[in-house]
């Protein structure tokens, strides 16, 4: 017990309540872009994966992803139901924190990533379908590929890959499985020929905002102590997302005018772009990181709008390919001056680094397409993934909820 520090324990617990903030955060800012008829539903799925998924941690999760490396693929069930973690520090993962707490940080993460997916397929999704999807996903996606990236024994790790915050483990498997999930599900009724605009722009705005604060726990707390890599991690995350969400300004206003709602959207890929690098590089490749996170996904939006595919939020293009543009970034500006625990990237003289990086990501990518077309096909089989053409015309809050967000 004389390992735990006061401070770290602290900063690690406030991390962990900001995590957590950014799933109902993240529901307003997907609530607010949807059709007033859909709001309750969307803003609901989020908060069903607060509680599947916390349970789904404690109970599994964490031992799959943290528990003693099998091969490097899976851990075992050794932590299952936390049992034995508790107030002793785990000196693998986080020497001056009790590993419960370590445990309470890391399953925010697992909680948010399948709720970034929901918004490839709002507006027409089963509720119970989803519910299915997401215990499935955490437990057969997410778990395996924290634990390659993130367990000391995990093949990724042992291959030397960086993703300080999340990158790969969290923004490029989901961005990738939703769009899997779009590809089978379909379109909404009338895309392409009917306007669907958003309802509420300023609960986007407002979600936004949350996210963006509740990111310098999703980054700061990352380096699980209250100390100069957490400070430098909290700089590069403001940075970045100020430097997407101008360049995102920009690009919109070149088109016809600064949209709001662009704006906010450049700010949350600039979030998701620093997240594998926050920790392991300086402000100004920061500014860098940002700057072409933001023409990446907006021009993934654009090519996304041209073809016929409804991933309705566009999660694909900010977090699947804003976090494939990060953790690769990551493989160029990384630096041991930096972060002594991390790498040197190819800017600093090490070029390898960059490829493991991008392996890492092929690795993650294919691995999560694969798994979530299989799960979401079976689920389609099944039970049936997506509401009836009657049911989506009224709206999911009335069909699927029997309750209206307005008056």
């Amino acid at each position: 017990m004389d390992t735990i520090n006061a401070g770290d324990t602290a900063w690690v617990l406030i991390a962990t309540a900001l995590v957590l903030m950014m799933t109902p955060a993240l529901a307003f800012f997907y609530g607010g872009m949807v059709r007033k008829k859909n709001v309750l539903s969307t803003l609901n799925l989020s908060f069903v994966v607060m509680g599947l998924i916390s349970v789904q941690w404690v109970l599994v999760g964490y031992s799959f992803s943290f528990g003693p490396s099998l091969s490097g693929i899976i851990g075992g069930l050794n932590l299952a139901g936390l049992t034995g973690v508790g107030s002793a520090a785990n000196a693998d993962y986080a020497a001056t924190i009790p590993e419960l707490a370590f445990a309470a940080y890391q399953m925010m993460f697992a909680v948010i990533t399948p709720a970034l997916i929901t918004g490839a397929f709002v507006e027409r999704v089963r509720l119970k379908a989803f519910v299915i999807f997401a215990l499935l996903w955490a437990t057969l996606v997410y778990d395996p590929v924290a634990h390659w990236v993130w367990n000391i024994g995990g093949f990724l790790r042992q291959l030397g890959a960086l993703d300080f915050a999340g990158g790969t483990v969290v923004h490029v498997t989901a961005g990738f499985s939703a769009l899997a999930f779009a590809r089978v599900i379909g379109a909404r009724h009338g895309y392409g020929r009917s306007p669907i605009e958003p309802h509420n722009i300023p609960y986007t705005v407002l979600g936004a905002g949350l996210l963006w604060m509740g990111w310098f726990g999703f980054n700061g707390g990352s380096a699980l102590a209250a100390n100069g890599v957490a400070v430098n991690a909290v700089v590069t995350t403001n940075t970045a997302a100020a430097a997407a969400g101008l360049v995102w300004m920009l690009l919109s206003w070149l088109d016809n005018k600064p949209s709001v709602l662009g704006i906010v959207t450049g700010a949350v890929v600039g979030l998701v772009a620093i997240t594998p690098a926050a920790g392991y590089v300086t402000p100004l490749a920061a500014i860098v990181i940002g700057a072409v996170a933001a023409p990446i996904s907006y021009f993934a939006i654009r090519y996304r709008q041209r073809g016929s595919l409804d991933e309705s939020l566009d999660v694909w293009a900010c977090h699947g390919m804003g976090g494939t543009w990060g953790a690769l970034a990551t493989g160029l500006f990384a630096s041991k001056a930096v972060n002594e625990a991390g790498a040197n990237g190819l800017f600093y003289g090490n070029p390898m680094q960059f490829v493991v990086q991008a392996i890492a990501v092929l690795v993650s990518i294919a691995f999560a397409m694969t798994v979530t077309f299989v799960i979401v096909k079976l689920i389609d089989k099944f039970v049936g993934l997506r509401v009836t053409a009657n049911e989506e015309e009224v709206g999911l809050d009335i069909s699927e909820h029997g309750e209206r967000a307005y008056a």
